[in-house]
């Protein structure tokens, strides 16, 4: 099977067509289907709607959420891939974007061709928790105890293509460390099988962890995240023993390829305002997430390193769709 290794959204900056000046005024003059590749009801679909009343508010039209779950976003990123490039259809993006891109040559898309990323929308901090049975208080710790029993520590992994799982397996490269992947269902079982002893180590996000750190039934004791998080601002980075090693779970917003390049910018320029809204930013942080909006070029070049990145640990940890 030959993999993608890097995906460089080529022109994605100019893809848009062009567009007269009429046009470009009257944006939008009827309502805008926002896709969502998720179930409703998760965090992921309540932050899209947070967003998407927002816009509506902003525009003046309705910002309608379809939801498009199932296949690891697929289902959702080809609706979006396949729509008219008119404006009226925006679809959540995620790192999946790029994961799936990597491990399955044969999608019924492009993802560098028929999606154009406009701006990434938010990050969600990963934190590294373990029980408190556990006699480590630091990555360092950690390390030297993996180390000491190469093969003997368990981590909660959520399919070996989902971030949680690629996260764990980029930093068992750089520690030089063997722990053992078993996988759950979900972050909850993850969760409660991390409380129970079943297993050593997991990454999770702050909303779903913070309870249980709060509580005292885990500990945290890193982040993902290089800068550290607000949240846990006491919480060493990763970065701090492995300085290569940053990564967030982030959502995007993305348009199909050939969406005029006026009505992109003016979209990117609505999503921004959305999110810089004081009441979302209020919301956002009460869900441990964080906004961070960023340029089109600069998303684009995000998602190149990215998959960079990916391509590498995927092929390193022999990761296949078997593998899930």
């Amino acid at each position: 099977m030959k993999r993608r290794t890097v995906l460089k959204f080529a022109g994605a900056v100019v893809l848009g067509a062009p567009l007269g000046s009429s046009q470009a005024q009257t944006y939008p003059s009827r309502q805008i289907r926002f896709i969502v590749p998720y179930a409703p009801g998760g965090g992921a679909d309540i932050a899209c709607r947070i967003i998407a009343q927002k816009m509506s508010e902003s525009m003046g039209q309705p910002v309608l959420v379809e939801n498009r779950p199932g296949a690891s976003e697929i289902i959702g990123n080809e609706a979006l891939a396949h729509a008219a490039a008119d404006g009226y259809t925006v679809g959540f993006i995620s790192n999946a974007l790029t994961v799936n891109a990597i491990l399955q040559p044969k999608l019924p898309f492009d993802p560098e061709r028929d999606i154009v990323p406009v701006t990434r929308l938010l990050t969600i901090p990963l934190i590294m928790v373990v029980p408190p049975s556990m006699p480590v208080n630091s990555v360092k710790e950690l390390v030297a105890l993996a180390r000491s029993q190469p093969g003997k520590l368990n981590y909660a992994s959520f399919g070996a293509a989902g971030p949680h799982a690629l996260a764990m397996e980029w930093f068992k490269r750089v520690s030089g460390t063997d722990i053992v992947a078993i996988t759950y269902k979900g972050v909850a079982p993850g969760l409660a099988a991390l409380v129970a002893g079943e297993i050593q180590v997991m990454l999770t996000g702050l909303t779903a962890g913070m309870p249980h750190i709060k509580s005292g039934k885990i500990r945290a004791i890193a982040t993902t995240v290089a800068k550290g998080v607000a949240a846990l601002p006491q919480l060493a980075p990763i970065a701090r023993d492995y300085p290569e090693y940053d990564v967030n779970t982030w959502y995007g917003l993305g348009v199909p390829a050939g969406t005029p390049a006026p009505i992109v910018n003016r979209i990117h320029e609505e999503t921004v305002r959305a999110l810089n809204a004081a009441d979302v930013r209020q919301r956002f942080d009460s869900l441990g997430v964080e906004i961070a909006p960023l340029s089109q070029e600069a998303f684009i070049a995000m998602l190149r390193e990215e998959s960079r990145l990916w391509a590498r640990v995927i092929k390193e940890a022999h990761i296949t769709l078997k593998s899930e």
